[in-house]
């Protein structure tokens, strides 16, 4: 493998990811996450083409593989349908019972309420990284399965926008094709405070974006977000909750406060470039995605999602009522899987694949989780699954790769 004078400096810990990149380090960067890309393609490829492997896969070859990309290749027609198709989910009625989740209107909203009901248990825990992946492909089935979408599950890469700024970007850009602007702009703000009076952490100050309040243009300005809040970090550092209940039906507009300045900070090139380089087993690349408590950084994951910000952009329990959501999941999975490639007999196939308990950072204590743990999206979709069986995107239910 070609690795360039950056990739070594981050192998040896000697650059930091969050410190600001020079124009000439995003380059080295995107060049080098290009390449290992490209790299992953091709292990996916032989992998696909693998007699050996033939036990593994039940449906899935190089002849039927789908292919996702990102968003901004998408031609208009592609774009459009995609949003149709979510659109389209927004307007069927929710199998979740309403005694279960009265807030779930929408096919849409089963989703969101799944992720609610499972927050505490797929987000620093051994099933965050295969939860994620099989919750954004049971998603993308269900466009092309209830809406009849043709294409696959598109994906945001952050490191662009950390270039072009957000609201340059195709997905941002407000256009009938984008999937939607940002929020009405809301004034000055504090900062949004992480960590705010929480004993032996050093509390993480993030700005404020260039919205704030309801989106006011593109295919989801008229929107309703029906569940949440739950924990909607605002600035000041207050959070807010639906006195109601979490699954109560609390209807209010898709608001958004795009921060070009956090998507640059934890977002960039280089970290993600580091998130794919410096970790050697599963513990710490998923630990250095969702940032380390007491270490001031929030990952490529909270890069993410504090970059879309908004309501409920910043609740971790509710963010799938953006429909951004799944573009941002789909580059975490995506990062994975370019990691998961460089050492896949590892890495994939093996026992040390997953690593962690079933709770958040293991609060309350819990077991560990193990291959043989299902995930179990209930009414939302989708067949409960071994982790076993979500760990290769060629393998299992899946047949998809990454360009």
């Amino acid at each position: 493998m070609r690795t360039s004078f950056l990739a070594i400096l981050l192998l040896q810990g000697t650059y930091t990811a969050l410190a600001q990149p020079t124009a000439f380090d995003v380059i080295q960067a995107n060049d080098e996450i290009s390449l290992l890309a490209s790299q992953a393609f091709q292990e996916a490829q032989s992998q696909a083409n693998d007699a050996h492997l033939e036990k593994r896969r039940s449906h899935c070859s190089w002849k039927n593989i789908r292919v996702r990309r990102e968003w901004g290749t998408l031609s208009k027609k592609e774009r459009k349908s995609y949003i149709d198709a979510v659109k389209c989910l927004q307007s069927k009625p929710a199998r979740t019972p309403a005694d279960a989740a009265p807030g779930a209107k929408t096919r849409f909203d089963d989703y969101v309420a799944t992720h609610i009901n499972q927050t505490l248990n797929i987000h620093y825990t051994g099933s965050f990284l295969s939860w994620h992946r099989y919750f954004t492909w049971v998603f993308e089935e269900a466009l092309r399965n209830e809406c009849g979408y043709k294409g696959t599950q598109p994906y945001w890469d952050w490191a662009k926008t950390a270039v072009t700024g957000l609201t340059s970007s195709p997905i941002f850009d407000g256009s009938d094709i984008s999937m939607s602007g940002d929020g009405a702009y809301e004034g000055s703000r504090e900062d949004i405070i992480l960590g705010k009076n929480q004993p032996g952490l050093t509390p993480i100050y993030l700005p404020t974006g260039s919205g704030g309040g309801c989106v006011k243009s593109g295919p989801f300005k008229s929107m309703s977000v029906n569940l949440g809040p739950i924990s909607l970090d605002s600035p000041g550092g207050e959070t807010i909750t639906n006195p109601n209940g979490p699954l109560s039906y609390n209807p209010r507009c898709l608001k958004r406060d795009l921060s070009a300045e956090v998507n640059r900070r934890y977002a960039n090139a280089s970290s993600i470039l580091s998130n794919i380089l410096k970790p050697q087993n599963v513990a710490d690349f998923q630990l250095q995605m969702q940032g380390k408590p007491g270490t001031g950084t929030i990952g490529i994951h909270g890069g993410g999602h504090y970059s879309l910000g908004g309501d409920p952009g910043r609740d971790v329990f509710t963010s799938p009522g953006d429909p951004v959501f799944y573009l941002h999941h789909s580059m975490i999975d995506r990062v994975w899987w370019i990691w998961q490639m460089l050492d896949p007999k590892n890495r994939v196939f093996s026992d040390s694949a997953v690593s962690g308990t079933n709770t958040f950072l293991d609060s309350p204590p819990s077991a560990n989780t193990t291959l043989d743990d299902y995930v179990d999206f209930f009414y939302a979709g989708g067949t409960p699954t071994k982790i076993r069986d979500l760990l290769s995107t060629l393998h299992g239910p899946f047949c998809y790769v990454y360009l």
